[in-house]
C-alpha cells in the first residue's frame, strides 16, 4: 500500500476534485425580491420609477429621481415554510429569521446653472441582501424503489466511488489513524476516494479480495426497502454593495451607473439516516453527515436609463452585466453504521475531524436585461410594470482548464434555460399621510423540464406613512414555488429525491429620511 506522506500534519486536506454542481451555480445566479418595504410592496416593479434606494439598486438612473438627499434603513423577518413529500409521507417545517436587509443613502446635487441642460447629479451608496439562504427542511419516508441493486440506498452512492479503485487507495495503512488516512487520501486522490474510504472503514463495503490491488467490492447492505430521514439546514445570504452615479438631462432623461461588489456567505449541513431490516443485510443503520462552508466575492456593473415619454408616462431600461465570482469552499464529513457481527450489534464511527479545503473556483452568472413602464396618475397614484430576461444556461464555472468544471458547464447548458420575470405594482395615495400599495410577480422555471424547480408566483401589499421628511413603510410579501431535491448524487443518476412546496413570507419595515 503506497501513499504520499505529508510533511505538515494539519487538520486540513486540500482535495483535488471539485464538488460544485448545477445547484451551486443556480443558487448564486438568481436574486430574490428584497430591499426596502416600498420596493417589495410593488413586487420590485420599480425599473421606471426610481426615487427609492432599492430602485437605485435595480436601475442606477433611479437616484436622479430623488428631489432631496435620502437615507433609508430596512429590516425584515423572513419565514420559510416547507412541505416535503417523500414516498407519500409528508413533513412540514417552519423557520423564521430577522435581519437587516438594506441600508443606503443618496446625495442629490442640483445644478444651479439655469443655462445648463444637466439639471441634477446624484451619488449614492446602497447595501442590500439579494438572496436569503436560510432554509430548513426534513424528508422522511420508506423508499420502496427496489430494483435489485440497492440503488435506493446510500450504499450505492459509496459503491459508485469505490468500484474500480485500488483497495490501497481507499484504505488506511496498518496503524494509521482515521484522520491521517482520510487527509492523505484526499490530498493524493481527491473527493471520490475519500467517499470510498468512509464506506470501507464503516463496513458498508468490503473488497472481493483482501489485497492492495483489488478493484471490485460488494455491499454489506442488501437490496430492499429503506427508511430515510434526511435533514437539510442552511444559513447565509448573498449581498450586494452598489456605488452609484446618476444624472438628469433636462426633465426628460435620467442616466446612471452602478459598480457593484458582491459577497457570498453560505453554510449548509445535511444528515441522512438510513435504516433497513432487509434479509441478509449486515449493515442495517447508516448515519451520513456533510457540512459545507462557502465564502465568495464578486463584481458586476449596471447601466440604466429612465425616459419621460410624457410628464405622466415613463419608461426604463437596465443592463446588468454578468457577475464574476471567486469562491472558496470547505467541507467536513462524518459517518457511523450499525451492523450485526455474529449476532452482536456493533457500532462503527468514522469521524475524521478533517476540513477539506476545495480549490478556489470562479463562477460567472449571466447578464440580464430589464425593461419597464410606469404611469403616474395625477400625483395620487401609479401603476408600474417590469419585464426582465436572463439566460441561466450561460452560467459558467471556471477555470476553463478544469475538465470537471467544464463538464458541469455542459450539464448547465443542457438543463437550464432563459428565465422571464414579470412584475406589476400599484400605489394609491389615500391622503398625504397614507399610501396603499400592492404587487404581483411571476418568474419562469430556470429548468428546461419545468419540474426540478417550478415557476414562481408571488404577491405583496403594504402601507406607507409620510411624515414630511420622515417616511415609515410596512410590507408583507409572499412567494411560492416547488423543488425536487436529490438526497445524494449518484454518478449515473437515479438518486432518490424529495418534492418540496416552499412558501417564503416576509414582513418588512423601512425607515427613511429626506435631508
Amino acid at each position: 500500500m503506497k501513499k504520499f506522506s505529508l510533511l505538515l500534519l494539519s487538520a486540513f486536506t486540500f482535495t483535488s476534485i471539485y464538488a460544485q454542481d448545477i445547484t451551486d451555480a443556480l443558487r448564486y445566479s438568481q436574486n430574490e425580491t428584497r430591499g426596502t418595504a416600498r420596493f417589495r410592496a410593488l413586487s420590485g416593479a420599480f425599473g421606471a420609477l426610481g426615487g427609492d434606494m432599492s430602485a437605485v439598486s435595480l436601475n442606477p438612473a433611479g437616484s436622479a429621481i430623488f428631489s432631496h438627499s435620502n437615507i433609508t434603513f430596512t429590516g425584515s423577518n423572513t419565514n420559510v415554510k416547507n412541505e416535503t413529500d417523500y414516498f407519500n409521507e409528508y413533513t412540514n417545517t417552519n423557520d423564521s429569521h430577522f435581519g437587516i436587509d438594506q441600508g443606503g443613502a443618496a446625495l442629490i446635487f442640483v445644478n444651479r446653472n439655469s443655462y445648463s441642460k444637466w439639471k441634477k447629479f446624484a451619488l449614492s451608496f446602497n447595501y442590500e441582501k439579494t438572496s436569503n439562504f436560510n432554509n430548513f427542511w426534513n424528508a422522511r419516508g420508506l423508499n420502496t424503489n427496489d430494483d435489485g441493486d440497492f440503488s435506493n440506498s446510500i450504499a450505492r452512492f459509496f459503491y459508485d466511488y469505490a468500484e474500480g479503485q485500488r483497495l490501497a487507495d481507499i484504505s488506511a495503512l496498518p496503524g494509521e489513524s482515521i484522520d491521517r488516512a482520510y487527509r492523505e487520501i484526499g490530498n493524493q486522490f481527491g473527493y471520490g476516494n475519500q467517499q470510498a474510504f468512509l464506506a470501507y472503514e464503516s463496513y458498508i463495503l468490503d473488497p472481493e479480495f483482501d489485497d492492495d490491488e483489488n478493484t471490485t467490492y460488494f455491499s454489506n447492505v442488501e437490496p430492499g426497502n429503506f427508511n430515510h430521514d434526511y435533514t437539510y439546514l442552511a444559513t447565509g445570504y448573498n449581498g450586494k454593495m452598489s456605488f452609484n452615479f446618476a444624472t438628469q438631462f433636462e426633465d426628460k432623461l435620467s442616466l446612471g451607473l452602478n459598480l457593484n461588489s458582491h459577497f457570498i456567505n453560505y453554510e449548509r449541513t445535511t444528515a441522512l439516516l438510513e435504516d433497513n431490516n432487509n434479509t441478509g443485510s449486515v449493515v442495517n443503520h447508516i448515519n451520513f453527515r456533510n457540512s459545507l462552508l462557502t465564502r465568495g466575492a464578486g463584481f458586476s456593473f449596471q447601466l440604466g436609463g429612465i425616459y419621460n415619454i410624457t410628464p405622466d408616462l415613463r419608461m426604463g431600461l437596465v443592463y446588468d452585466s454578468p457577475t464574476w465570482y471567486s469562491i472558496d469552499e470547505e467541507t467536513t464529513q462524518y459517518i457511523s453504521t450499525k451492523r450485526d457481527v455474529s449476532g452482536v450489534p456493533t457500532t462503527q464511527i468514522v469521524d475524521p475531524r478533517i476540513i477539506n479545503v476545495l480549490p478556489r473556483y470562479q463562477l460567472q452568472t449571466p447578464s440580464k436585461i430589464t425593461a419597464s413602464l410606469a404611469y403616474i396618475i395625477a400625483k395620487r397614484g401609479l401603476i408600474s410594470f417590469d419585464y426582465s430576461n436572463q439566460n441561466l444556461a450561460n452560467t459558467a464555472f471556471g477555470p476553463s482548464y478544469d475538465t470537471y468544471l467544464m463538464d458541469q458547464n455542459v450539464v448547465i447548458q443542457n438543463a437550464l434555460t432563459d428565465v422571464s420575470t414579470y412584475r406589476v405594482g400599484a400605489e394609491f395615495r389615500v391622503i398625504n399621510l397614507l399610501s396603499l400599495r400592492g404587487g404581483y410577480r411571476y418568474e419562469d422555471s430556470p429548468y428546461k423540464d419545468g419540474v426540478t424547480v417550478s415557476d414562481l408566483t408571488g404577491y405583496s401589499f403594504g402601507i406607507g406613512l409620510n411624515f414630511g421628511n420622515t417616511k415609515l413603510d410596512f410590507t408583507y410579501d409572499q412567494a411560492e414555488r416547488s423543488y425536487q431535491n436529490n438526497l445524494y448524487n449518484l454518478n449515473g443518476g437515479g438518486s432518490p429525491f424529495a418534492s418540496i412546496d416552499r412558501k417564503n413570507q416576509n414582513f418588512t419595515i423601512s425607515l427613511g429620511f429626506s435631508i
